[in-house]
């Protein structure tokens, strides 16, 4: 089977990985430029907006199936060219991509199937956002309506950054387009998780949790990034929660899309907080989560590739999926300056990695003369693996450790309230399978 892996961040190198150990013998190949995928398949350098290209890369290399990695050509539509070219695919269509493409979509949705999710405002006018952010109560939760590379939150504790969000997002138009509407939702407290679930269009099937770390600093300080490391699984996701989350948030979005004409097929990302009254809501993602899906996809027991095949061929309900008992902990080392201004160009080396450890890479390209290179933003991540979740932390950090590229920047603390969460239980509770 030839497979296309649309994307070549560290998300797409997981999936990669997955998808190569797969029984179907796939062949793959991949859009974008990323050395550690080159290693697995063969890569075109092809802009992901340039989707008539992509198409007929596909044709030209007889793709027989397609998995869609990143947000942004899910919600310009690129599956619906790909089916209509003839190309089996891996993600939701362009109207079922809503559900992060537009947040105030995505918050209408679920009030009107009655999925919980804080209460809201929706602007389009900035004075209009003004007057309410004078009289709101705060902290309050602003965010673009589209797309923003991770960065389209601010929890605003004051007036003065309450103001200059929505000056920056709406004025200034720091995220373009998508800072022309905003949410303004009400500030909710607990433990936060994030849950992939593979969709047929009618049937779920839930993957492992995880819990993200957004801030760039140690301590949940600084701004917020695409994710600077990751959990997996979550212990604060007990199968109490998982219960409720199935009932009354999962399997009553899948309906609620099928009964609007907006039938998902493919990842659909559940962020979501457990708050004292009960779990709900904060926002739903179109594809894997990055870099929940580091984590999540290296305990993998199971074909990816199968799987994936089973959610676009409609036959979830026949499948379950096996995990790897145990924890991974990804750590993400970054750029220096990133999120704000990142330095790229810096040479990478990588020493020598244990059994339980794996490198994925999500900005480096490789020199004619064999060097590694960083390129962007989040550079790297490191995913350690261990039966509990201080094991798996060691394991994570003693790699990075082996990692060295001028400015590298990784946060210290990743895992640490899951850790205090796993020691206060006597033992996590976490749903693994």
């Amino acid at each position: 089977m030839r497979v296309l892996i649309v994307g070549s961040g560290g998300r797409e190198h997981a999936l990669a990985k997955a998808i190569a150990k797969s029984a179907l013998h796939p062949v793959l190949f991949g859009i974008g430029v990323n050395a550690g995928m080159s290693g697995l398949a063969e890569m075109q350098d092809i802009k992901l907006s340039d989707h008539q290209a992509i198409l007929s890369y596909a044709w030209d290399k007889e793709i027989d199936f397609a998995v869609i990695g990143p947000d942004q050509p899910l919600v310009d539509g690129l599956v619906d060219l790909l089916e209509t070219g003839g190309i089996r695919c891996f993600g939701p269509n362009k109207r079922a991509s809503r559900v992060e493409g537009s947040k105030a979509w995505a918050k209408a949705f679920m009030q009107r199937h009655h999925i919980p999710t804080p209460a809201y405002r929706v602007f389009s006018d900035v004075n209009e956002a003004m007057e309410y952010g004078a009289i709101c109560p705060l902290p309050i939760v602003i965010k673009a309506d589209g797309l923003a590379l991770g960065k389209g939150v601010v929890i605003a504790e004051d007036r003065s950054t309450l103001f200059s969000t929505l000056t920056g997002m709406m004025v200034d138009h720091i995220h373009g387009k998508s800072g022309e509407t905003i949410v303004m939702e009400q500030f909710v407290t607990g433990p936060e998780v994030s849950l992939l679930v593979l969709c047929d269009g009618e049937h779920a099937l839930p993957l492992l949790s995880a819990m993200d770390h957004k801030r760039a600093w140690d301590g949940d300080q600084g701004p917020n990034t695409g994710g600077m490391g990751v959990v997996a699984p979550n212990p604060y996701y007990t199968q109490e929660v998982a219960d409720f989350c199935m009932q009354n948030i999962v399997l009553p979005t899948i309906r609620g899309l099928k009964e609007e004409g907006s039938s998902f097929v493919g990842c659909l990302f559940f962020g979501l907080m457990i708050t004292p009254d009960a779990p709900t809501v904060i926002e739903y993602n179109c594809r894997f989560g990055d870099p929940e899906a580091e984590a999540v996809l290296a305990l993998l027991d199971d074909d990816l590739l199968d799987l994936l095949l089973s959610a676009r061929e409609g036959t979830l309900d026949t499948r379950h999926v096996r995990f790897h008992p145990g924890y991974a902990v990804s750590v993400t080392v970054a750029s220096r300056g990133y999120p704000v201004c990142s330095e790229i160009g810096k040479q990478i080396t990588i020493g020598k990695m244990a059994d339980n450890v794996e490198v994925l890479y999500a900005a480096v390209a490789q020199t004619v003369n064999g060097e590694l290179i960083s390129t962007g933003g989040r550079v790297l991540h490191v995913v350690g693996r261990g039966s509990g979740i201080q094991e798996a932390r060691e394991a994570a950090y003693e790699a990075v450790k082996q990692t060295h590229f001028t400015g590298m920047h990784y946060r210290t603390d990743i895992g640490f309230r899951a850790l205090k969460r796993e020691e206060s239980d006597g033992s996590s509770g976490a749903v693994v399978s």
